[in-house]
């Protein structure tokens, strides 16, 4: 059985005025996030900032769906996601999820 790696990239909005924080904040990211993320399947994820408030993220994993509900089962992303809240535009839930993948329409290998 072959694994097809996902290529997931996402947006999301960041208060203007929270911007240094929330750069500030991953500048420093919790090693046990990091590790969380990781035995969840996240791979070569970054995140991009447009300086005005918008956030675009990248990562690849071999199940989207399997690896957001990995992170949403660990104690550490639900301290992450309470510690983060305040710095994003109002949203319906939380901020991981609120990831609603772009469509991709082009990819050159």
């Amino acid at each position: 059985m072959s694994t097809r790696t996902q290529r997931v990239c996402f947006v999301l909005r960041v208060r203007p005025e929270r911007l240094a924080e929330y750069e500030e904040r991953h500048a420093r990211v919790w090693p046990s996030m990091q590790e969380a993320l990781t035995a969840a399947g996240w791979r070569n994820y970054s995140l991009f900032s447009d300086g005005r408030g918008t956030v675009v993220g990248y990562l690849e994993t071999d199940d989207f769906d399997r690896a957001r509900a990995a992170m949403a089962e660990t104690e550490v992303n639900a301290l992450w996601q309470a510690e983060m809240a305040p710095l994003f535009e109002p949203m319906e839930g939380r901020a991981d999820e609120e990831m609603v993948p772009l469509t991709q329409i082009f990819h050159l290998p």
